[in-house]
């Protein structure tokens, strides 16, 4: 009850603010105190939270995040003489860089149901002027992050021409990683982290075991084929071995018949009488003893 009776206290000193401001717009004070309480609530702390557009200036950041000396002392630190709560702190900074000729043609660009009062291009030319009078040199709320050790992550929307600028889209998502609900505990994350190594454990004796599987099947693939191989090879010689004695069978019988008897019988005379010349001899005699000759 106490702190719903805070934070009606608090929209009632708001809207009497609002009210009294000349311009319709809310003092920084109240503004900060409003976005505090709700970066430390529950919500915010466990599911992360966005700041779009905000800190303008680099005052309206060291003032956000300036410890409020009514919260826990380790959950404070400070940088370069600059206090800040570490809840409060954004783990991520993305900047969107472009020129002002672009930004100025994106906006004329717009539909007539987005522009309105505050999208007019003689607003957003105010709009934009007085930012970069806040954001000159050094003193930028990008430099102040960055000194709190939240260093930027730039991207260039005037470079990205895919539908609706998705690839700086996806490129941020990558960097933010997948969606968090309520963080888990450091005995959680140790049990994940255990789960993923016996996981990659296991994936990896199975990738082995599949290798090694693989190996022995390629191993008696191979053998197999040299035994085909092999097989065919002496199925081959045998083919022509047949062959050849089936095509040397009349040939053998011919000379059997015809050629032996008498060239046996003038190689036995010619090593009786060892002429001086055999060739001539055996020429003779097988020319005097041809069965075919009268």
């Amino acid at each position: 009850m106490a702190q719903a009776q805070e934070d009606s206290d608090l929209l009632n000193v708001i809207k009497e603010n609002r009210e009294q401001s000349s311009n319709n717009r809310i003092d920084d004070e109240h503004v900060h105190e409003l976005l505090r309480r709700k970066l430390k609530s529950k919500p915010c702390q466990n599911q992360g939270f966005i700041l779009d557009g905000y800190p303008k200036r680099v005052e309206q950041a060291k003032e956000l995040f300036a410890k409020s000396g009514d919260g826990d002392e380790e959950e404070e630190e400070e940088k370069d003489g600059l206090s800040y709560e570490k809840a409060l702190m954004p783990e991520y900074l993305i900047v969107l860089d472009a020129s002002d000729e672009f930004l100025k043609e994106r906006v004329m660009n717009l539909s007539e149901s987005v522009v309105g009062v505050h999208n007019s291009q003689d607003n957003f030319m105010r709009r934009l002027r007085v930012f970069r009078e806040d954001n000159l040199d050094d003193a930028t709320v990008v430099n102040y992050f960055d000194e709190m050790e939240v260093h930027p992550h730039r991207f260039d929307v005037s470079v990205d021409k895919s539908f609706n600028h998705h690839d700086i889209a996806d490129k941020m998502a990558s960097l933010i990683g997948k969606p968090r609900n309520y963080g888990p505990t450091k005995d959680e994350l140790e049990e994940s982290r255990r789960r993923e190594k016996e996981e990659q454990t296991r994936r990896d004796d199975e990738e082995r075991l599949e290798r090694e599987r693989k190996d022995v099947e390629e191993a008696a693939d191979r053998i197999r084929r040299q035994n085909e191989w092999a097989d065919r090879l002496r199925t081959v010689k045998q083919e022509e071995h047949e062959m050849m004695e089936a095509q040397s069978t009349p040939m053998r019988n011919y000379l059997m018949q015809h050629v032996m008897p008498t060239l046996t019988q003038a190689l036995i005379e010619c090593c009786k009488a060892r002429p001086e010349d055999p060739i001539d001899y055996l020429a003779e005699y097988l020319f005097r003893h041809n069965p075919q000759v009268d």
